[in-house]
C-alpha cells in the first residue's frame, strides 16, 4: 500500500518464514531453536544448496527468511531432518518433499562462500521487550528515536576500519510481541519500568558483517557467522538487513567471538 517512491528501494523477491521449533512443529509450551543451535543442521545445508536467507531473531523467537522461488529447495534439502509443516487457515498441515517435486530444481553446486570483512564496534546494546498495552507509553520517544534522532552520517571510509561506536535501533512486531534492540544510552531515555529484559539485564556487543552492502544473490554469509559460534555454544541474536547483517553475542564473550571469527577468516583465504 506504500506509494511509489524513488526514495524507495524493493528487493525484487518474495520471502517466506520459516520458524525451527525443538520436535518440528508448533504447540503451545514448544521451545523455539535459537539461530546457533540450528547452524549445522539448517543454515550450512542451505548455504550449500544455494540457498540465501536473511535471519531475524526477536527477543521471544528466532525465523528464517528464504525466497519463495526457493522453497521446493529448501523443502527438499530439509525434509530428511525435520517434520515440515505449513500453515494454512491458522492449522499446522504436513508438507512433504513429493508436495514440491514438480518444481523441485536440482540445486547447482555452490562456490565457496565469499568471507566478508567483520567490524566490532564498541557500542553495547540491549535487547528489549514490552508489553504491548503500555506501547502507546514510550510511542513518542520510539518514534523520535527512530525517525528524528540525529545520526552521525555514513562514511564509506568507515567500512575500511572497525567502528568506534554504531548507531543501530531495532523495532519488530509480530504476531503481538514487540522487540527491541537499542545501545545503552538510548535505553536511558525510556521509562525504565516498561522495558523488560532477561532476569540478568544483559548487555550484548555487535559484530556487523560487510564492507559493503551485502544484496540478496550471496549464499553462506549468516553460516560464516553462526558455524563458529555454534561450535563454541555461543549464543547470538542475528539481524539480517537491506545492507548488512549484525550478530549481537553477550558482553563477556566478545573477545573470544571476535578470535574465532578471524580465525575462520584466516582459514578460508
Amino acid at each position: 500500500e506504500l506509494p511509489p517512491s524513488e526514495f524507495m528501494q524493493v528487493a525484487d523477491s518474495t520471502w517466506l518464514v520459516l520458524s525451527v521449533v525443538s520436535n518440528g512443529r508448533e504447540p503451545p509450551g514448544c521451545q523455539a531453536t535459537g539461530v546457533t543451535k540450528i547452524a549445522r543442521s539448517v543454515i550450512a545445508p542451505l548455504a550449500e544448496h544455494h540457498v540465501s536467507v536473511l535471519m531475524l531473531s526477536t527477543y521471544q523467537t528466532d525465523f528464517i527468511l528464504v525466497r519463495e522461488r526457493d522453497l521446493p529447495v529448501v523443502i527438499h534439502t530439509l525434509a530428511g531432518e525435520f517434520d515440515i509443516y505449513k500453515e494454512e487457515s491458522g492449522e499446522c498441515v504436513p508438507v512433504t518433499s513429493d508436495d514440491v517435486s514438480n518444481g523441485f530444481l536440482k540445486p547447482k553446486p555452490s562456490a565457496s562462500p565469499m568471507l566478508h570483512p567483520v567490524q566490532s564496534p564498541q557500542t553495547r546494546f540491549c535487547v528489549l521487550t514490552v508489553a504491548p498495552d503500555t506501547l502507546p507509553a514510550i510511542a513518542t520517544m520510539l518514534i523520535d528515536v527512530l525517525f528524528y534522532s540525529h545520526s552521525p552520517p555514513w562514511d564509506a571510509a568507515t567500512s575500511s576500519q572497525d567502528l568506534d561506536s554504531i548507531t543501530f535501533f531495532s523495532f519488530s512486531l509480530i504476531e503481538g510481541y514487540i522487540s527491541i534492540v537499542m545501545d545503552a544510552e538510548t535505553q536511558k531515555r525510556f521509562p525504565s519500568d516498561l522495558l523488560l529484559t532477561s532476569s540478568t539485564g544483559e548487555l550484548w556487543r555487535m559484530v556487523r558483517i560487510g564492507g559493503q552492502p551485502l544484496g540478496f544473490d550471496e549464499c553462506g554469509i549468516v553460516a560464516q557467522i553462526a558455524e563458529p559460534l555454534a561450535a563454541a555454544d555461543i549464543s547470538a541474536y542475528y539481524i539480517s538487513t537491506f545492507n548488512f547483517d549484525h550478530a549481537l553475542v553477550p558482553e563477556e564473550g566478545i573477545a573470544e567471538v571476535i578470535q574465532l571469527l578471524q580465525q575462520r577468516q584466516e582459514s578460508g583465504r
